[in-house]
């Protein structure tokens, strides 16, 4: 949609600008970078299902962008060896053929990354040592983005997706020590990169020789945007509430539309290049909407989620989970049936609060839940419950996956009560 409409708006400039460049336009402004209305949702504790909407379809924005400006480029260059004002189709099937490799390669690479990081933090007593376990943590999350670009693929998405299994699955394992001091160390990573890339994109706005503005092409893509994510947006919740149960409301729409922020990923995609007046253009043009998305969009988040009088105050589910869970008392070991009785009350708590809200889930969801905590979370990590109880038809292996913190419960327990 941004190409196209953006095509027409070249046509209007002196520029000599391709529907190619178009395409690569688009592609570099549709990675979208909502950290600023995320924030707010954090600090506001906004619904989460809201909060996981915006979040998500920020991330696969962002993946699906970085390899597609990369293929765009792949076919830039084979289109040069042949007629470059033609289409060339072999060109264009093997674009295609490159964004789906580089695409799935990284995922499944950061993917394995991350199954090695859960494997090992569960199976080695690395956790007695919680400054060589936060190293490890750290040094492995960042391998993977090293192995991706030693592959030609793209590091960015391979990262991103063995930080997706870290958080599920890794994170289970570590230390108390460790998961406190991973948690701030990549808060104040996340905290100190934020500023940098903006103070980056502000000063470069002043510094950069290589810019060109075109007042035409720049507030017409500020329009386009806004349409084309318009575009996205209503038509695909559409698509969704037709097989989803709990439906995604209007007033989630139109909060999901107003979040697009561009920011930091589209700046570093539009300065890879700029050596043509087109991609000057772009760069500029970049620049200038991320300030503005970020500004006018990030001030305005607050005040229209009180017009759209969207739920604020919502605990998410793990939490509302740890507070059905009884926590310990002095006089509880004396009762009795002791502490076990106690614990199986709690368990049949979450796992009712769990059910109920399972029936709000779609059918691939519950799926993908079902699957996870039936064999993928027990094998990767020391929650209960064990492959000895979900996975019975494996016998002795699932005897030799599980280690003696998981069936003794004792890392749960000493997780569970110390968080809460």
């Amino acid at each position: 949609v941004i190409a196209s409409l953006m095509w027409l708006v070249a046509q209007t400039i002196s520029t000599n600008m391709k529907f190619l460049d178009t395409l690569y336009f688009g592609s570099i402004i549709s990675a979208t970078d909502p950290v600023t209305t995320l924030a707010i949702f954090s600090d506001l504790n906004v619904d989460p299902t809201l909060n996981g909407l915006v979040l998500g379809e920020s991330l696969l924005n962002d993946a699906v962008a970085i390899v597609l400006c990369g293929a765009l480029e792949d076919y830039a260059r084979f289109q040069l060896k042949e007629d470059p004002d033609s289409f060339q189709a072999q060109a264009f099937l093997k674009t295609i053929l490159n964004f789906f490799s580089i695409f799935f390669g990284s995922v499944g690479l950061g993917s394995l990354l991350g199954v090695i990081t859960a494997l090992l933090t569960k199976f080695t007593y690395v956790r007695d040592y919680p400054v060589l376990e936060t190293s490890l943590f750290f040094l492995l999350s960042y391998s993977s983005y090293l192995l991706a670009e030693v592959c030609s693929m793209s590091g960015i998405v391979s990262v991103l997706f063995c930080g997706i299994l870290q958080a599920h699955y890794t994170f289970h394992n570590l230390s108390l020590e460790s998961k406190m001091r991973t948690r701030q160390f990549f808060e104040l990573l996340n905290f100190l990169m934020e500023n940098f890339i903006f103070s980056y994109i502000g000063v470069s706005m002043f510094t950069f020789s290589r810019h060109k503005f075109n007042f035409v092409f720049i507030t017409s893509a500020v329009l386009v945007i806004g349409i084309a994510r318009a575009f996205n947006i209503y038509p695909l919740s559409f698509l969704l509430n037709l097989g989803r149960k709990k439906k995604i409301p209007l007033n989630f729409q139109h909060m999901m539309w107003f979040s697009g922020l561009r920011g930091a990923l589209a700046f570093a995609l539009a300065i890879k290049n700029t050596v043509s007046e087109a991609r000057q253009i772009f760069l500029t043009t970049t620049s200038l909407i991320a300030i503005l998305t970020v500004i006018f969009c990030g001030g305005l988040t607050t005040p229209l989620l009180g017009q759209l009088e969207i739920p604020i105050g919502v605990l998410p589910d793990d939490q509302r989970r740890q507070g059905s869970v009884r926590q310990p008392r002095d006089g509880d070991e004396g009762e009795e049936g002791g502490e076990g009785g106690g614990d199986a009350d709690d368990t049949e708590s979450v796992e009712s609060h769990i059910n109920l809200n399972e029936g709000g889930r779609s059918y691939l969801a519950r799926s993908w839940r079902s699957a996870d905590r039936t064999f993928i979370k027990p094998l990767l990590t020391n929650c209960q419950p064990t492959l000895m109880e979900t996975m019975v038809c494996l016998g002795p292996v699932s005897r030799w996956l599980t280690t003696e913190e998981q069936m003794t419960g004792n890392f749960i327990h000493r997780t569970m009560y110390t968080e809460l």
